[in-house]
């Protein structure tokens, strides 16, 4: 990623389960704007994550059969997760932004289905994907109850360059108009939504 921090314009399109991986690499690039933004002179994060709401077998307790059981404080915890992040990126932009050298827009937006794909897409020209293991079980404490649970940083990346030859350049619009088209269709989450008085 500290190729794509010296290009004037920085385009990160991100899918994943909350955030989290992403917001902690862009949290050490945007703080070296702060001191010396270089050639960058816009920077615009688009981040996908599930939607929360909807009922779902990850993350899920796991039933007395393996079966995953939809639980909902669960769910309402990732998305606390989610606005935590999504608020952080926030703040880290307007403190950007009001320093007058770089742009910074930043924007979560809700897709249906479970966390299974890990993306990221680089100034739309190196994309890294990943599946994770939905079935993961990582152990909180003994008394809790099994969860399924993925856990993003375990997830192995496959990497395609648009650089690299034409097979992977077209991997790359591939994965570009996938995630476009996903963003397009996703949903504002409920904390960025604005009602009308």
């Amino acid at each position: 990623m500290n190729e794509a921090f010296r290009a004037r314009t920085v385009e990160i399109t991100f899918l994943g389960y909350t955030g989290e991986t992403i917001i902690g690499a862009l949290r050490h690039h945007l703080g070296e704007l702060l001191d010396d933004p270089g050639p960058t002179r816009r920077v615009c994060i688009r981040v996908l994550v599930p939607d929360f709401v909807q009922p779902m077998i990850v993350p899920s307790r796991v039933g007395p059969n393996g079966e995953p059981l939809d639980d909902p404080a669960v769910r309402r915890h990732r998305e606390g997760m989610c606005q935590g992040y999504d608020h952080a990126l926030s703040a880290f932009a307007e403190r950007l932004n009001g320093l007058g050298r770089v742009t910074v827009e930043s924007e979560f937006r809700l897709y249906p289905g479970i966390p299974r794909d890990k993306i990221c897409i680089i100034n739309r020209e190196l994309v890294l994907h990943g599946l994770y293991d939905v079935i993961a079980r990582p152990v909180m404490r003994l008394s809790d109850p099994e969860y399924y649970d993925p856990q993003g940083y375990r997830t192995d990346l496959n990497v395609w360059s648009a650089r690299d030859s034409d097979d992977t350049r077209a991997a790359v619009a591939t994965w570009n108009k996938h995630l476009d088209g996903l963003w397009s269709l996703a949903t504002v989450p409920p904390w960025r939504q604005v009602t009308a008085t």
